[in-house]
């Protein structure tokens, strides 16, 4: 069966509505869309581009680049993409003020970091977990208009 979607070069299915900086979809041609962005197969270079949109707050995009990893990871490191990716969602419901889908998101991806250590490929697999955790606790006990305080992220060289 042949599929109607709109697909990259690589085969992979493109977003045919525009989105906002949080990802909900827009109408076609509505203004302020963000540009979709070619990613590259890299992992490493998927990892330092998810950095760069985190720590800008694009935490939307930063789970776009970090999904890409994921989908095409080795089955040793999936939980490891697959958990920073959920964190980066668990931040971006809590800027679409969705409390349920934030604390979840932030509590599933910590457990799933969590088992990789201090770092792992450079990241700071520990440090995100523990942020995740408070982040999720804090809007769980003060609800999701509370500032949340995600981390700096800093790759090893």
């Amino acid at each position: 069966m042949a599929s109607d979607r709109d697909r990259d070069e690589r085969g992979r299915p493109r977003n045919l509505r525009p989105r906002d900086a949080l990802g909900r979809p827009m109408d076609r041609g509505t203004a302020g869309a963000i540009e979709e962005e070619e990613l590259p197969d890299d992992p490493d270079e998927l990892l330092r581009i998810g950095v760069e949109h985190f720590n800008a707050g694009r935490y939307f995009q930063a789970h776009e680049a970090w999904e890409t990893a994921w989908h095409a990871s080795p089955g040793a490191e999936r939980d490891f993409w697959q958990g920073i990716t959920q964190v980066a969602v668990g931040f971006t419901h809590h800027g679409r003020g969705n409390a349920t889908g934030a604390v979840t998101l932030l509590r599933r991806g910590a457990a799933k970091i969590e088992p990789y250590g201090e770092r792992f490929h450079g990241f700071p697999a520990a440090d995100v977990a523990a942020a995740a955790r408070r982040a999720a606790d804090r809007i769980e006990r003060d609800g999701v208009e509370t500032d949340v305080d995600p981390p700096e992220l800093r790759l090893d060289s």
